[in-house]
């Protein structure tokens, strides 16, 4: 029986048995690839898809995820486009549509995700044994990290991605996801938005125990840490933006990253 492969738009995908010649516009899935050992495959990629760094220096830039250059990714002949709803912008993929054959869009909202990404692109480059292993890893760590913070008091957090304005992201989104399996609950709790501006006055804002402060997507400096200081008096807690927000084969090792940060920070 073959496998129903179906992406983020509800297009249904077959495994494809030729040499795939491969752009990704977003570089966690960059990265994905790479481990599923489709990177003899990649012909194309952002300028933000830097993982593994060695491997991609000899593979095309096509721009950035939002301002891709669309007659590059034409004259680079691909069969697939790899992207995301959240990171790319539907009007440049749709034109993309228009001359690549097939066309993948993801949009991870949660964690457990992942095994759906993996089976999803393994099973369409026919990397099914790597994609099941990736999968077995994925659910070995996920035990390993509960088994280290489910014991520990689940803790507010307020996770700023965005300076002037300030922005947070809602509880719908794969970083909070993240976060949550770790005991940290993002607030605010409820929000219309995925991505929601707030003030530091905010009554539910102010009830946070505890800011994470990532590395991306603002880059948050030593004065910006102080900065907050002044507008908080909560314990300011630097974290790995890319182990948070990058889902793929990053979530196995950011489950690891966060079970090791959620000890060190136990109250």
């Amino acid at each position: 029986m073959s496998q129903t492969l179906v992406d983020a738009l509800g297009v249904q995908h077959s495994a494809y048995f030729g040499e795939p010649r491969i752009v990704s516009l977003v570089p966690s899935l960059t990265e994905l690839i790479c481990d599923l050992g489709l990177e003899k495959n990649l012909v194309g990629r952002t300028g933000f898809c830097v993982h593994p760094r060695e491997t991609l220096r000899a593979i095309p830039k096509i721009g950035g995820t939002k301002d891709v250059n669309i007659a590059r990714v034409r004259e680079l002949s691909p069969t697939h486009l790899i992207a995301d709803i959240d990171e790319n912008t539907r009007e440049q993929v749709n034109e993309m549509m228009n001359f690549v054959p097939h066309v993948v869009v993801v949009n991870p909202k949660r964690l457990v995700d992942n095994l759906g990404l993996y089976a999803l692109l393994g099973g369409i480059f026919c990397c099914i044994e790597r994609a099941t292993n990736l999968a077995e890893q994925f659910q070995l760590t996920r035990k390993i990290l509960a088994q280290e913070t489910d014991s520990l008091p689940r803790e507010k957090v307020l996770y700023p991605i965005w300076r002037l304005p300030w922005m947070t992201v809602s509880r719908d989104t794969y970083i909070a996801d993240m976060l949550a399996a770790a005991g940290w609950d993002t607030l605010p709790v409820n929000s219309p938005t995925r991505f929601p501006i707030f003030e530091w006055h905010d009554h539910e804002i102010a009830n946070a125990e505890r800011i994470l402060l990532p590395s991306e997507p603002f880059v948050f400096t030593d004065t910006h840490m102080a900065e907050i200081g002044t507008l908080s008096n909560k314990p300011v807690t630097r974290i790995d933006g890319e182990m948070i927000s990058w889902y793929g084969s990053r979530a196995i090792l950011a489950m690891t990253y966060l079970a090791q940060l959620r000890q060190t920070t136990r109250t």
